[in-house]
């Protein structure tokens, strides 16, 4: 689909309103701004929307499903820099085969290809979703917005800073600006463990609490009252600071707007692709992810894996990290949505750890996939990589019991929806 034009519409907060004339309410004039709200709300909805920026990327593809399956209508925003017109057919194939087993709707699924640092047709869009309100309370049918669009390479964050610090950050405060004038407010945003820096060096488990953006006050693990300051330890790239940075914005706007909700999600290793094997991990360029590079290697497209450090302070030398099958990791998405739109946040800003809790090493995974496609993964060992961590697991409590969210899926099961995908795929030897 062809994105909107842009638009050179004014915007709602260019256009002159009752409310910036300094007209004393009384109470007769707030009674009839409560009646004319009743009334407004009461007008049919024919749907409410999930807009997801980078939906057709890896992440953004298998949340987008989930969601769908879940019920909810979306919109997606890509301008397929590192993903592929054809996910969002195959996307909407699953959803589709999904309700019709089940009996059930199938929600609305609509993709605008563009980039979501473009602010006329941001607004282009969401003007179509619009919803009639009373001046100063703008409404829409979007009911929040899940945030993935990011370059995301941590050797090219280092190569290339401001490339990300201009995507990443400098993009994310134009989107939320133009999404509050929308009065859309429920935001989850796409985080990383990178947040922890050498944190994760220390061979425990990596707790929320460890970055926050606020003075917090928690008890630890022995029942100290323990005082947290704001700040963060030893980030090792720029695509980190950006993700801290984010967080950091995102915290201030919550604090200082108390309609906004916002859950930051950090992620630790996504693997693995969706059972049916029509969706998968599928980068334009040279992939940096560990399962990509070994499917590279399966499929003949490399001669051998190279190991980014075997020198590192684990068993078996090789980096140890906390990998999350793709499809827990999308319905860990769905969880912050639903416990942030019901109002079941502790604060209007939280932070969540997605990730298993347990940590295995590079080498461990290789034999693993060997082991379920019965097929020898040449490698050799290479030097470290800049801005690489020897270790990087999960304290997963937090998730479980305030998202009420858990993950199902092992190692072994992401080894074999990859091997099934390549099978979908044709490119198995």
């Amino acid at each position: 689909m062809e994105s909107p034009r842009q638009s050179e519409k004014s915007s709602p907060s260019e256009a002159l309103s009752p409310i910036d004339l300094d007209t004393p309410a009384t109470e007769i004039s707030t009674l009839f701004d409560d009646i004319l709200d009743n009334l407004l709300s009461g007008f049919p909805v024919d749907d409410q929307y999930i807009l997801v920026t980078g939906g057709l990327g890896f992440i953004g593809s298998h949340t987008t499903l989930e969601l769908l399956k879940a019920g909810y209508s979306v919109i997606v925003i890509d301008n397929l820099s590192n993903s592929y017109q054809d996910v969002f057919d195959r996307v909407q194939q699953l959803a589709f085969q999904f309700h019709e087993r089940n009996g059930t709707e199938m929600p609305s699924l609509k993709m605008y290809r563009h980039d979501y640092r473009d602010t006329g047709a941001l607004r282009e869009l969401l003007d179509q979703y619009r919803l009639p309100s009373r001046w100063g309370s703008p409404k829409s049918k979007i009911g929040g917005v899940i945030h993935f669009a990011a370059h995301k390479a941590v050797e090219e964050s280092i190569r290339n800073p401001l490339k990300y610090y201009a995507n990443n950050v400098s993009g994310l405060i134009d989107f939320v600006e133009t999404l509050g004038e929308y009065g859309i407010k429920t935001f989850i945003f796409s985080s990383s463990a990178t947040v922890y820096g050498t944190l994760a060096n220390s061979g425990v488990p990596l707790k929320e609490e460890l970055c926050v953006h606020r003075q917090e006050f928690f008890k630890d693990d022995d029942g100290c009252e323990m005082v947290l300051q704001p700040g963060c330890a030893g980030i090792t790239n720029p695509y980190g600071r950006t993700k801290w940075m984010c967080e950091a914005i995102l915290a201030d706007l919550a604090y200082s707007d108390p309609e906004w909700t916002i859950v930051a999600l950090r992620y630790f290793n996504p693997i693995g692709c969706d059972e049916s094997g029509k969706l998968g991990e599928d980068p334009k360029g040279i992939p940096t992810n560990l399962f990509p590079v070994i499917v590279k290697v399966m499929t003949g497209q490399s001669d051998k894996l190279h190991m980014f450090g075997t020198d590192w302070n684990t068993e078996d030398g090789t980096a140890i990290r906390d990998f999350i099958h793709v499809t827990d990791l999308a319905r860990g998405h769905i969880a912050a949505l639903n416990t942030a739109s019901e109002g079941k946040l502790r604060d209007n800003f939280r932070t969540f750890n997605l990730g298993t809790g347990h940590g295995h090493s590079v080498l461990e995974v290789v034999s693993a996939m060997e082991n379920v496609s019965s097929k020898r993964i040449p490698r050799a060992a290479a030097s470290r990589r800049q801005g690489d961590v020897g270790s990087c697991v999960a304290r997963a409590i937090r998730s479980h019991n305030e998202l009420a969210w858990e993950t199902k899926k092992t190692i072994v099961d992401a080894c074999r929806d990859i091997c099934n995908f390549l099978e979908v795929s044709g490119l198995a030897s």
